[in-house]
Parts: C-alpha cells; sequence; structure tokens
C-alpha cells in the first residue's frame, strides 16, 4: 500500500465515522490513532453521549469482526475467555471460545465488573492471546479493545488497577456535544438506522498493513530525547507515580500513528504533544492537584520541558 492509497483509505474512515458521530473529530482521531498505534483504548464519560455508538461506528468502518461484553458484578472470567467443554461421545474436552475471540471487543461498563474478572483481559491486551488450563489460545488480528468506564463516583463501580489502566494507551472523554451538533442530532436520523447503512471502507487485512506502515515512521535521534525527557520529568516527584517504559513506548507509538494520520513519515515534536493527554489521564496523579484535567497536566509537562 503506497503513501497516496494509505491516506486516502484512512481519510474514507475517518469521513465514515463522522456521519455517525458529529463534531467529536478529535476523539475519532485518537480513536484511530490508538488502533493504529496497535494498542488499545479506554473511554470514561458519562452514561449517553456515544461511546458505544463510536466503538460500533469504528467496526462497521473498518470491516472489523465486532463483540460486545456488557460487564457486571456477576461476570466471570470465563465469559470472555470461553471454557473447555467435555464431549461424552468422545470423551475429551473441547475448547468454546468466549467473546473475546474478535477483532474488535467493546468491553462496556468495564469498571462494573469485579477486579477478578478484569484481570481476564490482561493477557490478551499485552500477548494477543489467552491461556485455558494450561492451552494457550492465539487471538485474530487485528485486535482491539475499547473499554467505557463509568466516572468513580458513580454507584456499583470497581476502579482498574494500575496494571490494567496501563494497557490502555490513552484514555479519552467525548464530552457532551455543542449545540449545532446536538441540534443535528435531534434533527437528524437516529444513529442506530444510520449505523446499519454504514459499509465498510477497509479491511482488517488492510488495516494490519497500515499498522505495519505506523512502525516505520521515521523518529529522529532529537525526538527520542524529547520523549525521554517528558518522562523523566513525570518521575521526579510531580506525581503518586510516573510513566512506565511501556507508557514511553505507547507514547512513541501514539505519535508515529498521528504522524500518519497527518500524512508524514517523519514524527514532529507536536505528534507527541498532541497524544500526550490522552496517555497521561489514567497515568498520572499529581500530588498538589488532583482536581487537573489531563489537559492541563499535559500542557504543564510540555511548558516544563524544551523542546531539544
Amino acid at each position: 500500500m503506497n503513501a497516496e492509497d494509505c491516506m486516502n483509505e484512512l481519510n474514507a474512515i475517518r469521513e465514515g465515522i463522522s456521519t455517525i458521530i458529529i463534531g467529536k473529530e478529535r476523539a475519532i482521531r485518537l480513536s484511530l490513532t490508538c488502533l493504529l498505534a496497535n494498542g488499545h483504548l479506554l473511554i470514561e464519560d458519562v452514561p449517553g453521549v456515544g461511546k458505544t455508538t463510536l466503538a460500533h461506528s469504528l467496526a462497521r468502518v473498518l470491516g472489523m469482526e465486532y463483540q460486545r461484553i456488557q460487564f457486571t458484578s456477576d461476570l466471570l472470567p470465563a465469559d470472555i475467555l470461553g471454557v473447555n467443554v467435555y464431549d461424552r461421545e468422545t470423551g475429551s474436552f473441547h475448547f468454546h471460545p468466549g467473546p473475546v475471540f474478535s477483532q474488535l471487543i467493546l468491553a462496556d461498563e468495564i469498571n462494573r465488573a469485579t477486579p477478578k474478572t478484569q484481570s481476564a483481559l490482561l493477557e490478551a491486551m499485552e500477548e494477543q492471546q489467552v491461556s485455558i488450563e494450561g492451552v494457550t489460545h492465539t487471538l485474530p488480528a487485528p485486535f482491539f479493545v475499547i473499554a467505557t468506564q463509568n466516572p468513580l463516583e458513580q454507584a456499583g463501580t470497581f476502579p482498574l488497577p494500575e496494571s490494567q489502566l496501563d494497557r490502555f494507551i490513552l484514555r479519552i472523554s467525548l464530552g457532551y456535544p455543542d449545540a449545532s451538533s446536538e441540534r443535528a442530532l435531534l434533527l437528524g436520523e437516529d444513529r442506530r438506522d444510520l449505523l446499519k447503512t454504514l459499509a465498510p471502507v477497509t479491511s482488517p487485512e488492510r488495516i494490519r498493513a497500515i499498522q505495519t506502515r505506523v512502525s516505520s515512521i521515521k523518529c529522529s535521534e532529537a525526538l527520542i530525547d524529547y520523549i525521554q525527557q517528558l518522562i523523566q520529568w513525570t518521575r521526579n516527584g510531580h506525581y503518586h507515580q510516573g510513566l512506565s517504559p511501556r507508557a514511553a513506548l505507547a507514547l512513541l507509538r501514539s505519535g508515529r500513528a498521528w504522524a500518519l494520520l497527518d500524512g508524514r513519515d517523519f514524527v514532529l515534536p507536536e505528534d507527541i504533544q498532541a497524544v500526550l493527554p490522552g496517555l497521561i489521564a489514567h497515568r498520572l496523579v499529581p500530588h498538589n492537584a488532583p482536581s487537573l484535567t489531563a489537559d492541563e497536566l499535559a500542557q504543564e509537562i510540555i511548558d516544563s520541558v524544551p523542546i531539544p
């Protein structure tokens, strides 16, 4: 796939999703950044702002197999991963795969499940495989988890552990629509009806090719220095804990994906700065100002670390 075909395909994907999700161009771009960086996405927001619709729109436009898992307090790990079932005729066990064996997974309201059930996704998200009773089963590719999370102050929620949060490259919020976008929603067709008419503009195989292309986006030594300095600044006592090496790799991959969505084959400092709020939103908690937004935290870091 050459550069022009790649850009045409990415633009078609964005346009397709934008017909359903109105006025949220940045959220759509960050979602695609996460996918192209071969990562996973966490969306935290109040109910009713379009989190599930965004996931379903992505699946339709990308032509990916889609499964929605509704997380509840009584959900068990086997309900996600699958289970071995005994066959009396053959006298052996057969594995029945769970809904995680799909290409795009919507883990809806993930923080309503217990920590034990949440942890069922750890191996799948990190290694693209699951282990059941000592047997490893490979998950399909591409494999993209979109998890939605209600604000922790809502009843019946369990906070995600740091190990789970760190598996998500980016965390975004959709927020309420602006007045013109909300009016378009009120006057337009039902989003569920529109979703049924949304046709794929690409295929999982082509998405895999674009993900491979992302890893070839050039990143200079000076930019690597900049990323290291950003990461190191978060480890100097400003926060409860700094960014991990996994977060540093995620920042680099996200910056490359953001650059590709701009049609470039090289990363700029602005690309790193653009994805930084989503990267730190679920990772950094400041000691003195816990109420700061992710954008405000990111700006504080950017202002404190000069570009080499």
